[in-house]
Parts: C-alpha cells; sequence; structure tokens
C-alpha cells in the first residue's frame, strides 16, 4: 500500500529530516570524536603523570601473571593496567558529561525562571463573565415570548 507522501522513499526522506534524527546523528559523531579526546588524554596524558607520581610504573603494561591451570598450557595474565585506564576514561568521561548536562540543567532552569517572571509581570486576564444560571436563561426565554406574543 502506497502512502501519501510518495511511498517509501517519502517517508524515509520524512523521518531522515525530522530534526530530532539529525541532532542525533550530529551527537553520536561529536560522541565519537569527544571519545577519542578522552581516550588520548586518559592515554597519554594522565595515565604517564599517575605512572611518574608512583615512581615510574607503566600502567598499560601493569599485569599479574598466574600459573598455567594445566601443565602443558600458557599461564594466564590479568591486565590489571588495562583495566585501571579504562576505569580512569569512563571516570573523565562521566564527569564531563556530568558538566555538560549541569549546564544544560542550569540554562534550562534560568529560561524557565526569566518565562515565568513575564508571566508574572504580565496582568492577569479578565476573568470570564460568569455563566447565566438555568433561571436567569428561563427568565430572558420568559421574556422573548412575552414579546413575541405583544407583537
Amino acid at each position: 500500500m502506497k502512502n501519501k507522501k510518495g511511498g517509501f522513499w517519502g517517508e524515509f526522506r520524512e523521518f531522515i529530516t525530522r530534526g530530532n534524527v539529525i541532532d542525533l546523528a550530529v551527537g553520536v559523531i561529536i560522541g565519537g570524536a569527544f571519545s577519542a579526546i578522552t581516550s588520548s588524554l586518559v592515554n597519554d596524558v594522565m595515565m604517564p603523570l599517575v605512572g611518574l607520581l608512583l615512581g615510574g610504573v607503566n600502567f598499560t603494561s601493569w599485569s599479574f601473571t598466574l600459573g598455567p591451570i594445566f601443565a602443558n598450557a600458557e599461564p594466564s595474565v590479568i591486565h590489571i593496567g588495562s583495566f585501571l585506564q579504562a576505569v580512569v576514561y569512563f571516570l573523565i568521561l562521566a564527569f564531563v558529561i556530568f558538566l555538560f548536562i549541569r549546564g544544560v540543567n542550569r540554562a534550562h532552569a534560568m529560561a524557565q525562571a526569566k518565562h515565568d517572571s513575564k508571566a508574572a509581570a504580565e496582568p492577569p486576564a479578565p476573568a470570564a463573565p460568569p455563566a447565566p444560571t438555568e433561571a436567569e436563561l428561563l427568565a430572558k426565554i420568559l421574556q422573548v415570548l412575552e414579546a413575541g406574543d405583544r407583537n
């Protein structure tokens, strides 16, 4: 069944040109770029500084080797340094996202407060006259009927 707006491709064009889909695409692209920046900040700047403060430890190669479980198997290795880098990366990313959301919430609150103060400054609209009661309506109908009888 064809849609009035041009079938499948018309629906697709309408979907893709909606503002929220484009905003989402931009957000994903910027998020990917920000992820690369954060990853570089953690791996290339912060972790070497932390390693220097802890006596020259290279976190990327920090690992624990466990003995082999079976006789001819290779030993198991726990790469704790990679895990710590991932934790630091997550914490930095979460903190930056928190700051961003906090800023957006504050801007929204300021805009809402401005809107509320502007609405409070405007005089209230005059109240609508009260609706006539049933007795008043019947009295008017009676007046109209009496006026019609006189003519």
